[in-house]
């Protein structure tokens, strides 16, 4: 399908300014289909559709009540009339919409996972039976469709438990319930995001995340990395909500053979190519557990990028088109932080490409809705430490800019 004579890109998602941009070092003319369409986005792309339109005192919404997936279709479409582009690279945000990915696939290749493959993986229930057969650890899981079975479940795999969508991501609708009054609550409360459920055994440790390419018989582990789950200073509002990662994990040595085994296991499995990430929990026995499989680029490109002296979007067509995976060395060892902030309350921002640390930039005046995504903070150090409390020191400055609204 692919040959060495791909030109153009078209980055898609709902977190595409670092996928973008690394698209662009590399060489490639960009163009993007984006949910947020923000400002540097905009700066990187040869053109790019959005489907939030940010504009001076006009609110950009609430993300639960506009995300549509088929919009990524109705976007793409407008971007052909005008413009060929010879692949898709995908970012987050429709990994659990098969037929949505089927349809982009036919309209510009994705460049990567198949929509098949990413099926295969993303199918929960069927997928956590794959593990178990395989013998890698994760959370017992079953998928439920209303609270008694809800109950029945939690009742067999005891509590606590967690509650969650069945299709989603960045942490959205996560619940969890000691009892099972606390279970009819919270059950409530996820249905709000998705119909299927699933119900999983609480694993309690330290959130990770693994990023890896690979190609059709090599595997190589990148990174392993801190995730930042449910920060009360970003103000996210939800409590399992991604707010971010540092690079690396500070204890990844303690668990890198296991999650080498992992890794390979998984990857050779379900035939997975180019960037992917695996998300996990790393009980106080050092254990990894297997919570998802991101079959995409993930919200760590950046930091991986800056950690390994990388370019992530050339690693991962040289991964899918020619099978060879980069030579990497860790020159100077440095933590490199991501931090996601959320708006305190209804605020309008101000120019934030004053920060140069700042990413995911609104446009200046856009009126943002309290707890959705404001703007992310890239920072790196010598120390994990010193790499997040810079960038929590500049997102302290970055609040005080803002400029409440009224509700009214």
């Amino acid at each position: 399908m692919f040959n060495s004579e791909v030109r153009s890109l078209l980055a898609m998602g709902i977190d595409l300014v670092s996928l973008a941009s690394s698209a662009k070092r590399a060489g490639y003319q960009v163009y993007a289909a984006d949910y947020f369409g923000d400002l540097d986005l905009q700066r990187i792309c040869i053109k790019y559709k959005s489907v939030i339109q940010q504009k001076p005192a006009k609110s950009c919404g609430h993300f639960e009540l506009n995300f549509k997936p088929e919009a990524f279709l109705r976007l793409t479409k407008s971007l052909l009339q005008e413009n060929e582009m010879d692949a898709i690279l995908l970012s987050s945000g429709l990994d659990d919409y098969f037929d949505i990915l089927c349809e982009l696939n036919d309209l510009v290749p994705i460049l990567g996972n198949s929509p098949q493959t990413i099926k295969n993986i993303r199918e929960k229930p069927k997928f956590f039976e794959e593990l178990k057969r395989l013998g890698i650890p994760h959370p017992e899981t079953a998928k439920v469709t209303d609270v008694k079975e809800a109950k029945k479940i939690a009742a067999e795999i005891e509590y606590p438990v967690v509650i969650k969508p069945s299709r989603g991501f960045g942490g959205m609708g996560i619940r969890i319930a000691k009892s099972p009054q606390e279970l009819k609550r919270e059950f409530q409360e996820v249905l709000v995001f998705d119909d299927n459920i699933l119900i999983q055994k609480h694993v309690i440790g330290a959130h990770a995340s693994i990023s890896f390419l690979a190609s059709h018989n090599v595997v190589k582990i990148l990174t392993i990395n801190e995730q930042l789950i449910g920060v009360p200073y970003t103000f996210q509002s939800e409590p399992f909500g991604y707010c971010g990662n540092v690079v690396p994990f500070h204890s990844a040595n303690l668990i890198s053979e296991k999650c080498e085994h992992i890794t390979k296991k998984i990857a050779l499995h379900f035939g997975l190519i180019g960037s992917n990430g695996i998300d996990l929990v790393i009980s106080k026995e050092n254990v990894p557990y297997v919570i998802e499989i991101n079959p995409r680029f993930q919200g760590t490109l950046e930091c991986v990028e800056r950690v390994l002296k990388i370019n992530l979007v050339k690693a991962h067509i040289s991964a899918c088109i020619h099978g060879s995976l980069p030579t990497v060395q860790k020159k100077d060892f440095i933590f490199s932080t991501r931090l996601i902030l959320f708006a305190p309350k209804r605020v309008i921002v101000p120019d934030l490409t004053i920060f140069k640390e700042v990413r995911d930039i609104p446009f200046p005046k856009t009126m943002i809705e309290k707890g959705e995504p404001l703007c992310s903070i890239m920072t790196e150090k010598s120390s994990r430490d010193d790499s997040l409390q810079k960038t929590k020191k500049i997102s302290k400055v970055i609040y005080r800019t803002l400029s409440p609204v009224s509700n009214l």
